[in-house]
């Protein structure tokens, strides 16, 4: 939810037009432009690799062997540019010599224009052929961009030249690349952020709803407060990786706006970027923000800095004066590299205008579909389910001359629980469908197990209303079946109960929701397992009696008497303890 780490590569130095990101595998078709990897570091000055043609001269249609090669390294790009213009667009397609090693990108559209890694191993050269097209400026330059490890790396290693026949002399033009954009400066914040002014003067999210970052480590802290046109963004978090905030026209990643403070080196790094789905997001340039200043304190990352309102030709970022769902995410980072957040973002309930008048509101980080689901469940198979299955294995003696609606009490009420069971399984089920649209992959076990259990819930009523007579030959073939299905229902929903805690869409506190679901397991078996022993033990005592009949039912009845008081006592602390687990669980449900 464990479900696989992916790996976010981010932050540049350098920013230019389309920036590059560095992902293990190498597919990278934004990188056709600036060739930069957003490592937040400077490329090395002196190139160690060096790119080799087999021909200096070509003629539109010729095929050249070009090599890479130098130290080991694990990542590359490689690119013919007009030799004339290296800022230009990619030149001709390649066609590759080894799959295993390299791929060819897409750029502008077009298949083949560049070529990348396919993994992050090691490797010494790659060798590809480059297709000179029909309208092949006079002369050709190869660019290679280098990664030998996340904070070495090369930018733009030039080939040799290579020309037309005819071409006139080449020379060399004043400018080959658009110079680095310098980063904005960065402040260090000389004490913590106060949520004091938060409705006052301040549009606050906050979670806990009225924590304050001053003096609570564990406080999540985002404020926006407007001066004139433009916003000051405070954020806190507990992190030891990054905290980040987007703004979303809905409630799903994608199409959003985001902003990160990344912890690396003692430093923190704030990065403007994009959301293009559930994917890496991309870096942008900061030069959009103003006044950025940090802090780091008892693991906690705190970050701020101004922006403008509107943002006239700046690409990816929205216009703050507008309603927006508030994302705040935190999770792992590692030598430059983010990693996707261990629990889901907390979510604003509704839209908001953080532009406009100050507010404090909350979140959530699970959605109102994913927590009616958890609670259903742990209704149908904490409660009813456990209740039901006690009462029609300890409690048929009791009330067994005690009739409701033509039928025997206790099982009137073992039907009512496992039918409430059957119907909230049902309509539980559904809602993960409806939040997800479909089925999840990242889920584990979890949505398999449910589906078990959804088939078993419903099996089981089905098998009931086919129950032969008392004394039919098939009655005792019906009760080990009817008994086997409906306790691995039982251990099933249990299973996926304790998988379905931990995954990011509901993800109740750890480790109480452990100890909390492993105390409700040992509770029902120590009830059951009580009632198994008082049960024998009252058996035994009738087997015992004297042989006279008169003093045997005597007696036995005054041991059925005293066994029906004990076994409802125990029914009632059985219930109140059940109903005091399922309580815990549902209050903490209703704060994720």
């Amino acid at each position: 939810m464990a479900a696989p780490q992916f790996t976010l590569l981010v932050l540049m130095v350098a920013l230019l037009a389309c920036p590059v990101t560095t992902y293990h595998n190498g597919r990278v078709p934004m990188a056709c432009g600036g060739m930069i990897p957003q490592h937040n570091h400077s490329p090395q000055s002196e190139p160690i690799h060096q790119i080799t043609v087999s021909q200096m001269t070509f003629k539109p249609g010729d095929q050249i062997k070009v090599t890479l090669s130098g130290p080991e390294f694990r990542g590359f790009l490689l690119e013919a540019r007009d030799a004339e213009d290296l800022s230009g667009s990619p030149i001709g397609s390649f066609t590759l010599i080894d799959r295993e090693e390299s791929q060819l990108l897409t750029c502008d559209d077009v298949q083949g224009l560049a070529v990348s890694h396919t993994s992050s191993s090691k490797k010494t050269e790659i060798k590809v052929y480059w297709n000179a097209p029909s309208n092949a400026p006079d002369h050709i330059r190869f660019l290679a961009t280098v990664v030998q490890q996340y904070k070495i790396y090369w930018v733009k290693i030039p080939s040799p030249v290579i020309s037309q026949p005819n071409a006139p002399p080449f020379t060399t033009p004043k400018a080959t690349t658009k110079p680095l954009t310098m980063p904005p400066p960065v402040s260090h914040l000389t004490k913590p952020f106060s949520a004091s002014e938060c409705g006052n003067k301040k549009f606050c999210v906050r979670s806990p709803l009225n924590c304050n970052p001053e003096n609570e480590p564990a406080c999540v802290f985002l404020s926006f407060t407007r001066d004139n046109q433009s916003v000051m963004v405070e954020m806190s978090g507990p992190s030891d990786g990054y905290v980040s905030f987007a703004l979303s026209h809905d409630q799903w990643m994608g199409d959003d706006d985001a902003y990160l403070c990344i912890h690396e080196d003692q430093t923190v790094y704030i990065q403007p970027s994009h959301l293009t789905g559930r994917s890496y997001p991309v870096m942008d340039s900061r030069g959009a923000l103003e006044d950025m200043a940090w802090r780091l304190a008892d693991g906690v990352i705190q970050c701020s800095f101004r922006r403008n309102i509107t943002l006239p030709g700046v690409k990816d970022r929205f216009v703050l004066n507008e309603t927006y769902y508030i994302f705040f995410a935190e999770g792992a980072a590692h030598d430059g590299r983010i990693f996707r957040h261990s629990q889901q973002p907390l979510i604003t309930y509704e839209k908001y205008d953080v532009t406009g008048p100050p507010k404090n509101v909350g979140g959530s980080r699970s959605s109102p579909l994913l927590k009616t689901h958890g609670a259903l469940m742990f209704v149908a198979w904490m409660t009813t389910v456990s209740i039901g299955v006690l009462v029609a294995r300890f409690f048929r003696s009791v009330w067994s001359k005690a009739f409701f609606f033509g039928a025997a009490a206790w099982f009137q009420v073992h039907r009512t629980l496992m039918v409430a069971t059957s119907v909230l399984t049902c309509v539980a089920f559904v809602l993960p469908f409806v939040y997800r649209g479909g089925w999840s992959r990242r889920a584990g076990y979890h949505p398999y197990l449910g589906c078990t259990v959804m088939a078993l819930a419903v099996l089981q009523p089905l098998l009931a209303a086919f129950r032969p007579p008392l004394h039919d030959p098939r009655r005792r073939v019906f009760n080990w079946t009817h008994w086997s299905v409906g306790t691995a229902a039982r251990i099933i929903a249990v299973a996926a109960m304790f998988l379905g805690m931990d995954l990011p869409g509901l993800n109740l506190p750890s480790p109480q929701k452990t100890y909390t679901m492993m105390g409700f397991v040992v509770w029902h078996i120590g009830t059951e397992v009580i009632l198994e022993i008082h049960a024998y033990r009252l058996s035994r005592k009738v087997e015992i009696l004297d042989n006279d009949r008169i003093q045997i039912l005597q007696s036995l009845t005054v041991a059925e008497a005293e066994g029906h008081v004990f076994k409802k006592v125990v029914l009632v602390v059985y219930i109140c303890g059940n109903v005091t687990f399922l309580m815990i669980f549902l209050s903490a449900i209703n704060h994720v």
